[in-house]
């Protein structure tokens, strides 16, 4: 549900995950935090939820804080690893999709049509590695550990719970949630770019709406090295819609790429 696989990769050209801090585990705490944020989210209906259409608009911002791209998307999820999204703006049409090793672009601005090279197919499995809902869903069981790390200060007077994901490969994404209410606050994590250097990548969750029985953050910021990038604002996102298997298949040629997307 809060994953940015698409979203935000887009920007993203590939990363390592620096090493992780040592901190004392403690399983116990940690289950108790995310069986706590689960049932904040909506319990079992959370649980359940097996597919995704998100509306909204995307907007890109420099370190100077000033927008330079505004669009519009529609981004349709099918758990655990299927996932179609379309941006639109400035009359262009962009589409990014992956299924599990394979993907495809459409880049409306050059109409041309091509797979996803090995790096974007990374992109996208690391995406969700580092999501919300994997974390929350128990996608990452068999894969990793999760540990209690600390509570912390959060804003306005408010404490929050952090508890860290280590995967076995060494990558590391921490979670914070409201002591109080449960409610998600930030993931972060740390990727190493092409110059050797980490760079401190951090999620933000705003806004929480009930939809359907489900509470969801109808507005996302990403924060890169604590100056905000960009920001996801949903407008409306359904969940257990029936979603054709046919939307995620290649298209033949670029004038089919550009047909409307029908749901």
């Amino acid at each position: 549900m809060h994953r940015r696989p698409v979203l935000y990769l887009l920007l993203v050209i590939g990363f390592s995950v620096g090493a992780a801090g040592q901190v004392p585990a403690d399983d116990t705490r940690a289950a108790e935090v995310i069986k706590k944020a689960v049932a904040a989210l909506g319990g079992e209906r959370y649980l359940n939820v097996k597919t995704q259409i998100g509306r909204g608009k995307f907007s890109e911002i420099t370190k100077e804080g000033v927008v330079i791209s505004f669009r519009s998307f529609v981004d349709v999820i099918v758990y655990p690893n299927k996932e179609r999204t379309e941006f639109k703006g400035q009359g262009l049409k962009n589409i990014q999709v992956n299924v599990g090793d394979t993907g495809w672009v459409f880049d409306g601005s050059m109409e041309v049509l091509r797979d996803q090279n090995e790096t974007q197919i990374a992109n996208f499995k690391k995406g969700i590695r580092t999501s919300l809902d994997h974390l929350l869903r128990g996608e990452w069981k068999s894969k990793g550990k999760v540990s209690y790390v600390t509570r912390r200060a959060g804003a306005l007077g408010r404490r929050n719970d952090v508890i860290r994901l280590t995967y076995n490969d060494g990558l590391v994404v921490d979670f914070e949630f409201g002591a109080a209410d449960g409610l998600p606050v930030k993931a972060m994590y740390t990727r190493t770019n092409a110059d050797g250097e980490d760079i401190k990548e951090e999620d933000r969750y705003a806004q929480f709406i009930e939809t359907t029985g489900i509470k969801v953050p109808f507005v996302v910021d990403h924060y890169t090295n604590g100056k905000m990038t960009s920001r996801i604002n949903y407008e409306s996102i359904d969940f257990n819609k029936s979603i054709p298997d046919s939307i995620f298949a290649k298209p033949a040629s670029a004038k089919e790429a550009k047909k409307e997307l029908k749901l």
